[in-house]
């Protein structure tokens, strides 16, 4: 009875979003891929664009990884687009698109959730795909007393939305029924119970205080840094470096900080911006400084076309917005 309740209310208020709108497998990995961690609007207009220039799996394993970048700019997390281009490179070796769960578990970034959202959405299969709105609700519904980043309530999550999964009902609606529920209705903050389909089944609705669920390990305290961002410029050109291979946000472009010895600044900051990552606070200000003699190691000269063209991450945003009207 509860997953035909939850269907109904999917038929009458669904959300209309656009990877709903076939089930072709690469543009739902490409959805569900940029979904994780990440708000839907601010998914809906990085997807379109997405896929305009990287409509399919060839197109997406061929991709320079600059210009991967760059066309993930603005969704953060970038291992999720290597990750991304790695799998196709995989998915293209095998010559077909794998339907099958643990033939996808094995592809670089497909964790139980991406595996079973595919299975379900693209091939129709009788899967889970427990994300955290699916968490919530699932530990609502039971008032789950354990920290939700258990493996062991995720399996319980997951065995829980099979056995309410109606027989002979579409897999994929159920699944993104659970992820609209938990969007529009069964919301972190300020559920709206009064709305739900689901409240006379809901232990921590009977109990009178949904909000209190789910239950969550405490976090790790964020690394606060505060530091200066320097904008060289001369003859119409910014200077910028390109972030090392590997760690913390690899192969984006910066304007240049933690500089040794400091550079002469020039005036009041600029800006001064704070940006907030998972595990780290970055708390900065921007100054114009006075260009120096010879071009720091691993430093370059550009224009605004081409700084424009180049991929940086969201904590440089408004620095680069600066800096163009600068130059």
């Amino acid at each position: 009875m509860l997953g035909q309740e939850l269907l109904v209310w999917y038929a009458q208020n669904g959300r209309s979003l656009p990877w709903r709108r076939d089930r072709d497998p690469y543009r739902i990995w490409v959805s569900e891929t940029m979904l994780q961690q990440t708000r839907v609007e601010a998914v809906l207009p990085r997807y379109e664009a997405f896929l305009a220039q990287l409509p399919d799996l060839p197109s997406l394993a061929a991709v320079p990884d600059e210009r991967l970048n760059k066309l993930w700019e603005g969704l953060g997390y970038y291992s999720r687009a290597r990750n991304l281009k790695r799998a196709a490179i995989a998915i293209e070796a095998l010559g077909f698109f794998p339907s099958d769960f643990e033939t996808l578990r094995k592809l670089p970034g497909f964790g139980p959730y991406t595996a079973g959202a595919l299975c379900s959405i693209a091939f129709g299969q009788r899967r889970a795909a427990v994300d955290g709105n699916v968490l919530r609700i699932v530990s609502r519904l039971r008032a789950v007393e354990e920290p939700i980043s258990l493996p062991s309530v995720k399996r319980e999550a997951a065995d829980f939305c099979l056995s309410a999964m109606p027989e002979g009902a579409d897999p994929g609606a159920f699944n993104q029924a659970l992820m609209d529920l938990g969007a529009l209705l069964c919301t972190p903050r300020n559920p709206s119970c009064g709305a739900c389909p689901l409240s006379a089944r809901c232990q921590a609705f009977a109990g009178g205080n949904p909000a209190l669920y789910p239950h969550r390990a405490p976090k790790r305290a964020r690394v606060q840094e505060r530091f200066a961002v320097y904008l060289f410029i001369q003859d119409g050109r910014a200077l910028l470096r390109k972030r090392p291979s590997n760690g913390m946000l690899n192969s984006l472009w910066e304007f240049p900080h933690h500089l040794e010895p400091g550079p002469e600044i020039i005036g009041e900051p600029l800006l001064e911006f704070r940006h907030v990552f998972t595990h780290r606070i970055w708390e900065m200000r921007f100054f114009l400084a006075k260009p120096p003699r010879n071009t720091p190691e691993g430093c370059v000269w550009l224009n605004a076309e081409e700084l424009i063209a180049l991929p940086m991450p969201s904590a440089m945003a408004p620095m680069r917005e600066m800096a163009l009207k600068a130059l």
